[in-house]
């Protein structure tokens, strides 16, 4: 039983209103049952990343994004990453996909979860579902995974290092929770499983409830029947990976940059000769330090980088080019009439100067900024708006070869 009050609260059946169609989240100052009858604004300042939240109905009436058989379908594909877990006979495993139906156990079978990660780039019900927590910024979001578990099911007393909402979509699950000092791990076993779980907190999911827990906090879901748990997960890069990543990304650009001064070889015309060869000479040790102090960086150099790094798509992540493309021509002739909507997989980001793409960072010229920035924000181009914007060459040009590379889609029904 619960040691002290649940934060939870009951929300009404009505979406909001005024929700942005486009993108499905609420604005920062609208009151939405997902977040339990608050405001983003609120939710942010009392709760991300400070304590738990419990929310019923979040999502009224709601329904798993896939079936039980197209998850499965989907664990089956090369470039899905998902595991299989299992604790029968008390005995924890792990297995990676890709999985076979047949390689999968028994629905009958208890004490088993499949987990899918990246649901949202496969599917458009599950990137509908995701882009309802847009309220937080995308440089943020990570992806939906589906948890499918039968009862019993689970992965063991664990506590993450990100922000997740624990959406249920299937089934029930019960969660126990709480924050513990005491995050020491069971030795030998292939899951990080915690060795002394203390839960303060103790409650039941039924499909539209919804549980979102800040970094750290330790929690165990266990499936009671037949059940799917969509968690949507947040990217928390570790200092060590920002510094690591940010050394490769500066010293990438020194390297690109003509006659840089990084692409110097290191000399040492004063360098005496030596009668201990094996140690370190003190005049290299001077002139490497001297070449790692001159490294400088400004406020410009991290934003171009944190944009490229933060829209890289991960290294499973393929993009379908159309088997026909049309010409230049013809696309816009197309778009004029279906508009233009970013791909699943494709993420833009931008600030006041620049703008990245997968990966990939360029200049936001005045021109770009009168679409890019709605086109990043909203993920869809009206044929309208399209329309208002054609005379510009050079947008037409850069999304026709977005167009090429499958980065973004138009209506093939148009």
């Amino acid at each position: 039983m619960p040691k002290r009050p649940l934060h939870a609260t009951p929300a009404s059946h009505v979406e909001a209103s005024s929700q942005p169609a486009r993108t499905g989240a609420p604005l920062p100052d609208e009151v939405t049952p997902l977040l339990g009858n608050r405001t983003p604004r609120q939710f942010m300042r009392r709760y991300w990343q400070k304590k738990p939240l419990l929310i019923r109905q979040a999502i009224p009436e709601l329904a798993a994004p896939l079936t039980r058989d197209e998850l499965f379908e989907l664990a089956d594909l090369d470039n899905v990453e998902s595991r299989l877990i299992t604790h029968f006979r008390n005995t924890w495993n792990l297995e990676h996909g890709p999985f076979a139906p047949d390689e999968l156990p028994s629905i009958k079978k208890r004490e088993w979860t499949l987990l899918v990660q990246g649901v949202n780039l496969h599917d458009e019900r599950a990137h509908a579902l995701i882009n309802r927590f847009r309220f937080i910024p995308d440089a943020r979001l990570d992806d939906l995974m589906i948890s499918y578990a039968t009862d019993g099911g689970g992965v063991g007393p664990h506590f993450d290092s990100y922000d997740v909402f624990l959406l249920q979509v299937k089934g029930k699950r019960r969660w126990r929770f709480g924050a513990q000092r005491d995050l020491s791990l069971k030795p030998g076993l292939p899951l990080k499983v915690l060795q002394n779980f203390e839960p303060e907190e103790d409650c039941v999911l039924e499909p539209g409830d919804m549980l979102y827990l800040p970094p750290h906090i330790a929690h165990d879901g266990i499936a009671e029947g037949e059940c799917m748990t969509c968690s949507i997960g947040f990217r928390a890069p570790s200092a060590h990976e920002l510094t690591a990543q940010f050394l490769y990304h500066l010293a990438e650009q020194a390297g690109d940059a003509p006659n840089a001064r990084g692409n110097a070889r290191y000399r040492d015309p004063e360098q005496p000769p030596v009668d201990r060869p094996a140690a370190l000479p003190a005049l290299l040790l001077e002139r490497v330090g001297a070449i790692l102090a001159s490294i400088d960086w400004n406020e410009k150099d991290i934003a171009k980088f944190l944009g490229s790094y933060l829209s890289e798509p991960k290294s499973n992540v393929v993009f379908d080019p159309p088997e026909r493309a049309l010409n230049q021509q013809k696309f816009v002739e197309r778009v004029k009439k279906t508009g233009l909507t970013l791909d699943r997989k494709t993420i833009l980001l931008y600030d006041a100067k620049s703008y990245f793409v997968n990966g990939e960072a360029e200049k936001l010229s005045a021109s770009a900024k009168k679409w890019l920035p709605e086109f990043a924000d909203t993920r869809r181009l009206e044929a309208k708006r399209f329309l208002t914007l054609t005379a510009d060459s050079a947008m037409t040009s850069l999304l026709h070869e977005w167009y090429r590379a499958g980065w973004i889609q138009t209506d093939p029904s148009a």
